[in-house]
């Protein structure tokens, strides 16, 4: 007979608490992003409260940037020096013109005698013959070999100054960018620390409704996942975001400083720019959503496969597990190369439109610098300008498209924090003192759905002491029972007390520090034995533990162990039996020494023998005890004060063994059914 509530999921929930859980199929969907600015704006709100972090990087990739911008400059300076270094020989080009060839060929070509009487009366423009193609061919005609008329005279000290100039500019650059590197990671890693507690309080403040409606994979993926993708993008984004628009801004005022035609130009391809990062980020923002949802999807149900894998092998579902996850994976990969197929392709285009800019500027550079507009090396310096003022713009595109991968995260994560929280404590929270362990239910009325209800009117006085047997067939309302007296679920109407105290004016801690409970699913952590026996009381001593262990029947075992109490169990501790499992609940139960237990027998998949050990240490346990046990095998509790009848949310029976079989009504039906296997499902379903 199963104990599991009547609600929307019927799977048993692992772990210590009870109630439904999510199906296997995934978990909530998770919504396109209604206010994408909204989330944006909020994701902003995290990096405000860190101001001066902030100003101090903006700072630091102020100065990295300008120390950074001026390499090209000086460059172009160098270039300079280099070219002024090969000049026009005039006495080799006068010895020249005393020879006879010289001066016949100079009678045919007297463009050329122009060009030389303009360069005497202005030296400075002698070097401008060479820069002419058809000057040069005439050039050739009349002297022949050119460079015997050129002289190289490179000013070597100046040259060394300049490269000294540029390594400590770079260097200085580095160094800032390095600092500011350090300081972004730090404020970044302590945002999301902070974002991470405030989920982790959050979860703690949820109702259980809320982890019932979701896989574990789901919230999972939620806290690690979508936090990570944000710290990464906070980490690296935001650094380069600030680096790119100091960058563009340096660039264009040394771009404007040499010549405002090729500035000009540059920026003529900016609107293009613009146009196709924003088609293109907006093409991949659904992506990048459905990404995180199908990466949520994955996640749960890999963990649920794994987690109950014996079942799956039991009831031979492996290919219909298989289908399921390549299904899902194929949802995954089909949004994901999507989202980075948009995400990749944004480079490749920004780089060809910014090479027509490229274009551009070297043909017009080229025919002002030969108009003697502005020098060789400030054409070169702009070209590097050029292109490093392209690369931060395409960058800042790059990495709006990379935000909607955050966002989208931040969205998911923002939705657990506005996620409506349980009843908070009282402020003035009572005390209980010297429990004794009565418990009553008056008039109470819950349902799991508003329009659904699941216990309609449930009156109960349980006296300090007693033993509360729950039976009923499954969807009964027996495991909701539980879940409303220790305030998993809040109630609809009416009212439930612990020793004459109304449950709503205790803390939850304060309520649940008097139960202990030993459920039909073992949940045990990784851990030594020692340390899970003492997950209820951590201040106990090992002589404690021991004592403990021996009521329950476990320390024979323990101690066959080859690290005895020190032996660390894996994950679900499956290094040790179900059976051995269950007498390390009980041991743990029993050193908390609760006023009140719950009970979920247990005892259906082990042996005989195990069986009986079991037993006698639940036995032991509930000695001196309230106690609430959720009966599977009606002949376990023919010695419990009072068992109920529960079907349909209500108690519809109510007394000892012997006062219930001799009314021979329902319950008399179930426990026959138990020996005769006479059909009772027209009475019990």
């Amino acid at each position: 007979m199963s104990n599991q509530n009547q609600s929307k999921n019927t799977m048993p929930k692992r772990g210590p608490g009870m109630g439904p859980r999510g199906g296997m199929h995934g978990g909530a969907p998770v919504e396109k992003a209604k206010n994408f600015k909204k989330s944006f704006g909020r994701l902003i709100k995290y990096l405000s409260a860190k101001k001066t972090a902030l100003i101090m990087v903006l700072l630091l990739a102020a100065i990295s940037s300008v120390f950074g911008i001026f390499g090209p400059k000086i460059l172009g300076k160098a270039t300079d020096v280099i070219v002024s270094g090969f000049q026009v020989d005039i006495e080799a080009v006068k010895s020249k013109l005393s020879e006879p060839e010289t001066m016949q060929a100079l009678a045919e070509h007297p463009e050329v005698v122009e060009a030389l009487k303009m360069a005497q009366s202005n030296p400075g423009e002698a070097q401008s013959l060479f820069m002419d193609k058809d000057m040069r061919e005439s050039l050739k005609e009349v002297f022949g070999d050119l460079t015997s008329l050129m002289k190289v005279d490179i000013d070597f000290s100046e040259l060394g100054r300049l490269a000294l100039w540029i390594v400590l500019l770079y260097a200085i650059s580095s160094v800032f960018a390095y600092i500011q590197q350090i300081i972004m990671a730090y404020t970044s890693q302590r945002i999301v620390y902070g974002m991470r507690n405030e989920v982790k309080i959050k979860l703690t403040k949820l109702p259980l409704k809320y982890f019932d409606g979701r896989t574990h994979g789901e919230v999972l993926s939620r806290v690690t996942n979508d936090i990570d993708t944000i710290s990464n993008t906070l980490q690296q984004s935001v650094t380069q975001v600030i680096t790119a628009v100091t960058t563009i801004i340096g660039i264009l005022v040394m771009m404007l400083t040499i010549s405002g035609w090729l500035t000009l130009i540059s920026l003529v391809v900016l609107p293009l720019t613009v146009i196709i990062s924003q088609k293109i980020i907006k093409r991949s923002q659904k992506f990048f959503i459905d990404q995180q949802k199908e990466i949520g999807n994955i996640n749960g149900h890999v963990e649920e496969m794994y987690t109950g894998h014996q079942i799956v092998k039991a009831f031979g579902q492996e290919k219909k597990s298989l289908e399921q996850f390549n299904e899902i994976n194929e949802r995954l990969y089909n949004v994901g190369w999507k989202a980075q197929f948009m995400s990749g392709i944004m480079m490749p285009i920004m780089n060809m439109v910014n090479n027509l800019s490229y274009v551009l500027v070297c043909v017009v550079g080229g025919v002002l610098a030969v108009n003697g507009k502005i020098t060789l090396g400030d054409v070169q310096a702009f070209i590097q300008y050029s292109r490093r003022f392209t690369q931060p713009i395409a960058q800042t595109a790059q990495i709006a498209n990379v935000m909607q991968s955050a966002v989208a995260a931040a969205e998911r994560v923002f939705e657990v924090l506005d996620e409506e929280e349980q009843i908070a404590d009282p402020v003035n929270s009572l005390k209980l003192t010297d429990a004794k362990g009565a418990v009553t239910f008056e008039h109470v009325k819950f349902g799991y759905d508003k329009d659904k209800t699941i216990i309609k009117d449930m009156n109960l006085n349980v006296a300090p002491g007693d033993t509360i047997a729950i039976v009923g067939p499954t969807g009964a309302g027996k495991t909701t029972l539980i879940n409303l007296l220790m305030r998993f679920y809040e109630i609809d109407n009416g009212k439930i007390t612990v020793d004459g105290i109304d449950i709503t004016q205790l803390s939850r801690n304060e309520l649940r520090k008097e139960f202990g409970m030993v459920l039909q699913d073992t949940w045990l952590f990784n851990g030594t034995i020692r340390d899970n026996i003492a997950y209820g009381n951590p201040k106990a001593t090992d002589e404690d533990i021991i004592k403990c262990a021996k009521m329950a029947h476990a320390d024979h075992f323990i101690r066959t162990l080859p690290n005895g109490y020190e032996t660390v169990l894996n994950e679900d501790a499956t290094n040790i039996s179900q059976g051995q499992r269950q007498l390390l609940t009980i041991a743990r139960a029993l050193l908390a020494d609760p006023k009140i237990l719950i009970l979920d027998e247990a005892t259906s998949s082990v042996d005989t023998r195990t069986e009986a050990y079991i037993q006698n240490a639940m036995i032991a346990l509930m000695e001196g005890r309230t106690n609430f046990v959720i009966a599977h095998r009606l002949s376990t509790i023919r010695d419990a004060s009072t068992i109920l009848v529960m079907n349909e949310g209500e108690v519809i029976e109510q007394g000892n063994h012997e006062k219930l079989m001799a009314q021979n009504g329902f319950y008399a039906d179930l426990y026959n059914s138990q020996f005769t296997g006479a059909d009772l499902r027209d009475k019990a379903i």
